[in-house]
């Protein structure tokens, strides 16, 4: 133990990259070549891989570009996908713009040219879109790399895999299993065989659990599975993620439109789908287009982001106009004010979180028709109970400061705000749990619902019934 520590301190010691600015190699990073040269070399891939994972993900790519192109493959095959260069380009404007740099891509080209057409396709997927469009058309002698560009973005044709076993429903479990060994190392992870007809048809699926318990003379279509879950190639990768939730499988077989086998979303890529998702419904619940990036210029920036500002200036300004139109009450008793962002927090935030688990239930899957009643009473009575215990809190808070400051009449006061504080809350919960299930209903992006639109009708609703309580209760 104390050995390998020890080794892997000597290799971290010797191990370091100085960064490079664009096309001008440091001297002082061949040492570094040469030690990781010799490492691919002797397949020390653990000690190699653990150092660069303290790396800057910038400062690999640049080692990966200045090494020769077979020990540049072969180094791109051992670090880990998570992070991916795809989130990470996201994240890092830098490494995004290293990505597309024309050496960059002539030694990711080099490397597509030298693999397989799936292992190239399958590497593909881990580049940001238009890296990878790039990188495609750089290779029109690969035919998988142009079916590709083929399919729509986010559709299950554009991420799928063309790794997998497929065998004729003739086929015994022993030949199966013999064909599942051979095909072990060019997959790595196979956890279904699939069934195919004389046609080359998809008709069933066999677990690898279940082949192996199987009797070698049986055949696929005794044990096989005829209720399987299959997706088109037009399939929107989201939905292929919801389908993938709801029946709890690892991976997704695609088919063309005569139900031939021809490719399939593995559970990488559905993990993958889900963290873009993820982050989409995050940017549209901060009121940003789902397209923005970190590195997007000012003109990209203003147009992603001023159409959401504008929809919360017009509704800050019915707001606005709702305040003014009770201008008589406030002048009556200005306290009033006090408590009118009290009560606009209360409903923006309410509406927030009901809206949020309502576009994360829709999103997984878990939401659905049958049962969009019974949520919603759910939603009203924990909106009722949180309200009461606002606006209780409130009350005491209210009577409390009419012991230190001169306050008129603060029995109907605190009647008047913690009602108000009652009913808002549970209006802008009800809001925000419909409004995302009519707008998936419309064909309309549910996270859409969240943010400025959400927070701006609960800021007006807040105000309106706010005004309405304390006229009646406590200027009446």
């Amino acid at each position: 133990m104390n050995t390998h520590v020890n080794s892997m301190a000597r290799i971290t010691e010797k191990l370091h990259w100085q960064h490079e600015a664009a096309n001008q190699p440091r001297e002082e990073n061949e040492a570094a070549l040469r030690l990781v040269r010799q490492m691919i070399k002797s397949e020390q891939r653990t000690e190699l891989v653990e150092v660069l994972k303290q790396w800057k993900p910038i400062d690999v790519m640049q080692l990966l570009v200045r090494l020769r192109l077979k020990h540049a493959r072969k180094l791109f095959q051992w670090l880990p996908a998570n992070p991916s260069i795809k989130v990470v380009a996201e994240l890092r404007p830098e490494f995004r713009a290293l990505l597309m740099e024309q050496s960059t891509l002539e030694q990711f080209r080099d490397i597509l040219a030298s693999m397989d057409a799936e292992d190239a396709t399958e590497m593909l997927n881990q580049f940001p879109d238009d890296v990878a469009d790039t990188l495609a058309r750089r290779l029109p002698e690969v035919e998988q790399l142009a079916a590709r560009q083929a399919y729509k973005d986010d559709s299950a044709g554009r991420i799928m895999g063309r790794k997998f076993v497929a065998l004729p429903e003739t086929c015994t479990i022993g030949e199966a299993v013999d064909q599942i060994r051979a095909e072990a190392e060019r997959i790595r992870k196979i956890f279904t065989v699939y069934v195919l007809d004389e046609e080359s048809r998809l008709v069933g699926i066999v677990e690898v659990g279940k082949l192996l318990l199987a009797p070698r003379i049986a055949l696929l279509q005794d044990i096989m599975n005829r209720d399987f879950l299959a997706v088109s190639a037009d399939t929107d990768q989201e939905e292929v993620l919801r389908l993938a939730r709801k029946q709890d499988v690892r991976a997704v077989p695609v088919v063309d439109t005569e139900g031939h086998l021809i490719g399939r979303v593995t559970q990488k890529q559905l993990t993958r789908i889900a963290a873009e998702e993820a982050t989409e419904d995050m940017l549209l619940m901060s009121g940003v287009s789902a397209e923005a990036k970190a590195d997007d210029t000012i003109l990209r920036i203003v147009k992603g982001r001023l159409p959401w500002l504008l929809g919360g200036l017009v509704g800050a300004s019915v707001a606005a106009t709702v305040v003014g139109s009770f201008e008589d009450q406030l002048a009556q008793a200005a306290i009033l004010a006090a408590f009118i962002p009290v009560t606009m927090s209360m409903a923006g935030n309410a509406g927030l979180q009901a809206s949020a688990v309502a576009v994360q239930g829709l999103a997984a899957g878990t939401l659905w028709s049958s049962d969009i009643g019974y949520r919603l009473i759910k939603e009203l009575l924990a909106a009722l109970f949180n309200g009461a215990v606002a606006g209780s809190i409130l009350a005491v808070l209210t009577f409390t400061a009419s012991l230190i400051v001169p306050i008129q009449d603060p029995g109907y006061l605190a009647l008047a705000t913690s009602l108000s504080l009652l009913t808002v809350t549970t209006i802008a919960a009800m809001v925000g749990a419909t409004v995302p299930i009519v707008l998936d209903k419309l064909g309309i992006d549910p996270a859409m619902a969240t943010g400025v639109f959400i927070t701006s009708s609960n800021d007006v609703l807040g105000v309106l019934v706010f005004f309405l309580m304390a006229t009646a209760f406590y200027l009446g």
